[in-house]
C-alpha cells in the first residue's frame, strides 16, 4: 500500500491537513485509531471558540502576535507560537470556505468566533451535533469527495526511516509507503508512563478533562527515529470541583479558575504553594506536580462567591451552576471551623489568609509565594461565610510535544530537521507552555500546523518530483 502522505490520528489537525494535502494534488492516506465514525477525540468534545492568545482570529497580524508574545515572555520553548499569531486569519479563512459555520458566543473578544451550533452554557459535556462534532464530519464528508475516507480502527506503530529520510510506516503488521507523515495523534495526556515521566508524579490523580485518547504514539515513534522534544513538562488543563471524579456533571465545566484566581488555593497544612494570578491553566499545572495532587483546596468568602463566582461572562458561572450539578461547596461561619469541615490546619489557614489580606490592603509583607496581580484582583477573604472547595487538576492536552518549525516539520534532536516527517496539533511542541504554561489556543493551532504541515509536505512532492 502506498499514498503521497500518511496522516496519523483524524481530529482537526489531521483532517486539516489531509484535506489541504489534497487540495494541493497529493494522494493522503488518514489513519485513525478509533473505530466509530463519530471517534472520541478533543476536538470533537471541544468548546468550540477559535482564537489566538484570547484575540479576534481577525485582527490585525501585528496585534495578535503581540498577544502571543505576551503570553509567551520570551520563553525559548515556545517561540514558535508567534506563528499562530501571523496565521490565524488564513485558518479561519480556511475553514470558512470548508464550510465551518461560526456564531458569537459573547461579549469577549475570544468569543467572536465560535463553531455553530454551540455547546449548552452548562455543567457537563454535551458534544454530539455541536459545533466542533459538525466540523469534524464536514471535514470527513470534504475528504470523501476529494477521493480519501478515514481510516478507522488503524494504530499507527512504527515510522519507516531510509537512507535517513521518512519512507512510510508500519500499521499493525501492513507497510505504507509515502514520501510524508503528518504526526497528528494529540498529546500525550492518556499515557501513563509519559505522563508520570514529564508532568506529574501521580498522574492517575489528575482527572482526564477531555477525549482522553491521546497516548502519546506518534511523539514515541517521532522520538525513535531521532525527533527532538519540546517543553514536555506543560498541559492545557483547568482547575475542577474534586467530585468530578465520580460526578461526569462536573467536567469539562464548570471550571474553578476564575474563584482560585481571586482567592487562595492552598495545601493540607492551609499554606498557599502557587501564584494564583497566573490563571487556571499555571495554577492546573502546579497542582499537578504535588506530591498529592489530590490535596489542593480553593478558599474564598460570600463576597466572591455572590460576585464574581456568579459573573455570567464566563458561562458557565460557578453559582449557582456547581451546586446544581452536585457539587459541595463547605460552608463555614469562622475559619476555624471552615479548615475543620476541609481537613486544613486551622492554624495555617489562619495565617495565610490573614497574610494574603494584610497583602492586599498594603499593610504586610506581601506574598510568599509571590502573586502576579495585574491579571486577575486579588479578593479579600474577610466576609462570612467563609467557603473553601476541594480541587483537581483537569488534563485536556499535553502542550509539549515533537518539536517542529514554523512550516511543521519535525526537527532532529541533534540538528536540522527529519525529511518527510511533520507534526501538528497537540502532537506538536514549541509553541505553547514553557514557564508561564501560556495557553494559545487548541483548535487554531490544529488547523494552523495541519495547514502549514501538508503545505510543506507538499511542497517537497513537488521538488522530488
Amino acid at each position: 500500500m502506498s499514498g503521497d502522505i500518511v496522516i496519523i490520528g483524524g481530529g482537526l489537525a489531521g483532517l486539516t491537513a489531509a484535506n489541504r494535502a489534497a487540495e494541493l494534488g497529493l494522494n493522503p492516506i488518514v489513519l485513525e485509531q478509533g473505530g466509530d465514525p463519530q471517534y472520541f477525540c478533543n476536538s470533537r468534545f471541544a468548546g468550540g471558540l477559535l482564537h489566538v492568545a484570547f484575540k479576534d482570529m481577525t485582527a490585525s497580524p501585528d496585534d495578535i502576535v503581540a498577544a502571543v508574545e505576551a503570553a509567551i515572555d520570551g520563553d525559548a520553548a515556545t517561540m514558535n507560537g508567534a506563528v499562530m499569531g501571523r496565521e490565524g486569519g488564513r485558518a479561519l479563512a480556511w475553514l470558512r470556505a470548508e464550510g465551518a459555520r461560526f456564531i458569537k458566543g459573547g461579549s469577549l473578544e475570544f468569543m467572536r468566533w465560535v463553531l455553530a451550533p454551540p455547546r449548552p452554557r452548562g455543567a457537563g459535556l454535551d458534544w454530539k451535533g455541536r459545533g466542533p462534532d459538525v466540523l469534524l464530519r464536514k471535514l470527513t464528508a470534504n475528504l470523501a469527495e476529494r477521493g480519501t475516507t478515514v481510516r478507522l480502527n488503524s494504530r499507527a506503530r512504527e515510522l519507516i526511516v531510509e537512507d535517513g529520510r521518512i519512507a512510510g510506516i508500519i500499521v499493525d503488521d501492513t507497510r505504507i509507503d509515502a514520501g510524508a507523515v503528518v504526526i497528528a495523534d494529540g498529546g500525550f495526556q492518556a499515557n501513563m508512563d509519559l505522563m508520570r515521566r514529564f508532568i506529574s508524579p501521580q498522574p492517575e490523580r489528575l482527572l482526564q478533562r477531555g477525549a482522553a485518547t491521546g497516548r502519546g504514539d506518534g511523539l514515541l515513534m517521532a522520538e525513535a527515529a531521532g525527533a527532538k522534544l519540546v517543553g514536555m513538562g506543560r498541559f492545557y488543563g483547568h482547575l475542577l470541583g474534586r467530585e468530578a471524579f465520580q460526578n461526569d456533571k462536573l467536567w469539562p465545566y464548570p471550571i474553578i479558575d476564575p474563584i482560585a484566581a481571586s482567592s487562595i488555593v492552598v495545601n493540607e497544612a492551609g499554606q498557599r504553594f502557587l501564584d494564583e494570578g497566573m490563571g487556571g491553566v499555571h495554577m492546573a499545572n502546579e497542582v499537578a506536580k504535588l506530591d498529592d495532587p489530590l490535596t489542593a483546596t480553593v478558599i474564598f468568602d460570600d463576597a466572591v462567591w455572590n460576585g464574581l463566582a456568579a459573573d455570567n461572562r464566563y458561562p458557565p458561572c460557578m453559582n449557582p451552576v456547581f451546586v446544581k450539578a452536585g457539587g459541595t461547596v463547605l460552608e463555614a461561619g469562622d475559619l476555624a471551623s471552615l479548615a475543620q469541615a476541609a481537613g486544613l490546619s486551622a492554624e495555617g489557614l489562619a495565617k495565610t489568609v490573614a497574610d494574603h489580606n494584610a497583602a492586599i490592603e498594603g499593610s504586610g509583607g506581601g506574598w510568599s509565594p509571590s502573586r502576579t496581580t495585574n491579571r486577575f484582583k486579588p479578593q479579600p477573604i474577610a466576609t462570612p461565610p467563609f467557603r473553601a472547595i476541594p480541587i483537581c487538576a483537569g488534563i485536556t492536552y499535553t502542550m509539549g510535544g515533537v518539536a517542529i518549525d514554523g512550516d511543521s516539520r519535525v526537527q532532529h534532536r541533534d540538528d536540522g530537521v527529519i525529511p518527510g516527517l511533520f507534526a501538528a496539533g497537540s502532537a506538536s511542541g514549541g509553541m505553547e507552555g514553557g514557564a508561564n504554561a501560556a495557553y494559545l489556543g487548541g483548535l487554531a493551532k490544529a488547523v494552523i500546523t495541519g495547514l502549514r504541515a501538508a503545505e510543506a509536505a507538499a511542497g517537497e512532492n513537488k521538488a522530488a518530483a
